[in-house]
């Protein structure tokens, strides 16, 4: 069942076939993009559903989030009739996804180098923790790579390092994977010099951490300097914080340039900072940061939040709202710009959902179909396969 109006536009992997061997978020991610473009994404699940399905906590939202536009097919791929089912359907693929544990897809004749020998065109895809090297046997979690790859560090204050509030190494290494299948489908396929040949695609958690701290790394590099903790650092601008307004709410606000410093004090009516010599430059005003940020604050706390934001914004000054979540369902901008969409899940009911944050031709890739109840599919699957056999 269809939850949102299908656009008469054809999506740019139509005709693209991927298998996904995937759970959890990274190795699924990649699979939503891609089905999110119009690829056909099947995913083979364990007799009962995948786990993830079930999950409870803050993992009680992964399957619905990563997994739409999908199609469910059940196999028992550890019996000797679902791994030939399942050989037979990666045969008629375009794209393989897996992140199970290192050995596991070796042991079931599923790893690339067998795959590769009897399907050449193959792209296969491992969502890993770590790319080839002296960690690679370790088991990651997006909590373990974020302690290794030197987010926590940033993210928290000295002494307390904090992992980020989402998974963000699984779901950048899913679109990772997911920028290398569309690479690998261009160099198989290129009109002119495509190899007609598939290769292997390796995503990994640790790399992709190292990827988001790779400014800091380089401030190091450059400055001989460890960077310091966000909560500690010592920031470009004068005036980029967090400040707390009347009864309680909170802004972030900043001033990155001079004239938005002068913009700042004609809004907060300080025409004793604006005009202060001591504070003409930001190189000045950093250099008494904290002063200036505690006078800034007496002004801040007389302030109500839905009033000064109104004059930020006919400043044309950078600030946000300190927003939750859940918050989001009915923040104005997502919703005009068409970042939630319908969904009918796999139980019956209606959700939103958060879409791909792109358009493409002025269209938001969005949801064509219900997500997939344990096995829903297998019959349509099966029944083509069985229909190819016979052909053959």
């Amino acid at each position: 069942m269809n939850t949102a109006p299908s656009s008469p536009r054809r999506l740019p992997l139509e005709g693209v076939r991927v298998i996904e061997f995937t759970h959890m978020v990274m190795g699924p991610t990649c699979g939503m993009v891609l089905a999110d473009l119009g690829a056909e994404v099947i995913k083979i699940e364990p007799p009962g559903g995948d786990k993830t399905r079930s999950l409870p906590g803050l993992g009680i939202g992964f399957f619905r989030s990563f997994n739409r536009n999908k199609k469910s097919v059940v196999l028992d791929i550890q019996t000797p009739e679902g791994l030939a089912t399942a050989k037979e359907l990666i045969a008629q693929s375009d794209v393989m996804l897996e992140n199970f544990r290192p050995g596991l897809m070796a042991r079931l004749g599923l790893d690339h180098a067998t795959l590769s020998a009897q399907c050449p065109r193959l792209i296969y895809v491992s969502h890993k923790g770590f790319l080839p090297g002296p960690y690679e046997h370790r088991t990651a979690l997006d909590e373990v790579v974020q302690m290794m790859g030197g987010l926590s560090y940033m993210t928290g204050p000295e002494g307390r390092p904090l992992r980020a509030g989402t998974s963000v190494n699984d779901i950048m290494g899913g679109m990772f994977g997911a920028i290398g299948v569309l690479a690998a489908l261009r160099e198989r396929d290129h009109p002119t010099h495509g190899t007609g040949r598939g290769q292997e695609i390796q995503s990994a958690l640790f790399e992709n951490c190292a990827f988001l701290s790779a400014q800091h790394v380089q401030q190091f590099l450059m400055t001989g300097e460890p960077a310091p903790p966000m909560p500690s650092r010592v920031s470009a601008w004068s005036v980029y914080d967090v400040f707390t307004l009347a009864e309680g709410e909170q802004l972030f606000v900043a001033a990155t340039s001079d004239k938005q410093f002068q913009t700042l004090c004609q809004v907060l009516d300080r025409p004793d900072l604006a005009a202060d010599p001591a504070l003409a430059s930001n190189a000045q005003r950093v250099a008494v940061r904290p002063e200036l940020l505690k006078r800034l604050g007496e002004t801040m706390a007389l302030q109500r939040k839905a009033a000064l934001s109104a004059r930020l914004e006919a400043a044309g000054l950078p600030y946000a709202p300190i927003t939750r979540p859940d918050e989001l369902v009915n923040d104005p901008h997502l919703l005009a710009s068409g970042g939630l969409a319908p969904m009918t899940t796999d139980d019956g009911d209606t959700t939103q959902v958060v879409l791909l944050p792109l358009l493409m031709d002025g269209h938001r890739p969005g949801v064509r179909s219900a997500l997939p109840r344990v096995g829903e599919h297998t019959d349509e699957v099966l029944a083509r396969l069985h229909a190819s056999r016979t052909a053959a």
